[in-house]
C-alpha cells in the first residue's frame, strides 16, 4: 500500500493534475493519466504515464520542456516549487563546476535553443557536468525531429524518476 498514491487516487481532480504536473508539466498527459484513476499500485502509474507519454504530439512535449531550466541555471520559466526543486537536485552535479564549463554550457544551450527552438532536456540525474556537455554538443548535430523525439524520450526518463520520488515523499 502506498498512501500517497491511496491519497491521489481520491483527491479532486485539479489537486491530482496539480501533482503529476509537478513531475511533467505537459497539461494533457496529466489530465490523461489523472483520468485513470484509480491506480492499483505504483507500477501501474509508471506503465500508465509512459503510455499516455506516447500519444502525446510536439505541442505537449514543448509544453513540458519550457518547465525546465536551462542545465546549469538554476531556474525554470514555468515550473512548479516541487518541479524547480526537483531539477536543482537533479542538475547538482553543475553546482560544483567551474565557470568556465558553465560559461560553456551557457553558450551552447543558446546554440541548442536557436538551432531546435526548445530547452536543451537531457535526464541529469547521475551524470556530470561534463558529461551533459558532452551530450549536448553531440546532439547539436542532429536534425530538429530527431533532437525532438531524443528530447521526448530525455523527458520521459525525467517523469518516471520523479513519479518515484513524488510517490516515496
Amino acid at each position: 500500500m502506498n498512501e500517497i498514491l491511496d491519497a491521489w487516487n481520491t483527491m479532486e481532480r485539479n489537486d491530482a493534475l496539480a501533482a503529476l504536473r509537478s513531475c511533467c508539466a505537459a497539461t494533457q498527459w496529466a489530465a490523461q493519466v489523472t483520468d485513470l484513476r484509480p491506480f492499483l499500485n505504483e507500477e501501474a502509474v509508471f506503465a500508465a504515464a509512459d503510455t499516455v507519454w506516447a500519444t502525446m504530439e510536439e505541442s505537449d512535449w514543448l509544453e513540458a520542456f519550457r518547465a525546465h531550466p536551462r542545465i546549469g541555471e538554476r531556474k525554470p520559466a514555468h515550473a512548479s516549487a516541487q518541479s524547480a526543486a526537483w531539477s536543482q537536485q537533479e542538475q547538482a552535479s553543475t553546482s560544483a563546476a567551474q565557470d568556465t564549463l558553465l560559461a560553456e554550457l551557457a553558450e551552447n544551450n543558446v546554440r541548442y535553443e536557436s538551432l531546435f527552438g526548445f530547452t536543451y532536456i537531457v535526464c541529469a540525474t547521475g551524470k556530470s557536468a561534463e558529461e551533459m556537455l558532452a551530450i549536448l554538443k553531440r546532439r547539436l548535430s542532429s536534425d530538429r525531429q530527431t533532437e525532438l523525439r531524443e528530447a521526448a524520450e530525455q523527458q520521459r526518463q525525467i517523469t518516471q524518476i520523479r513519479l518515484r520520488k513524488w510517490l516515496q515523499s
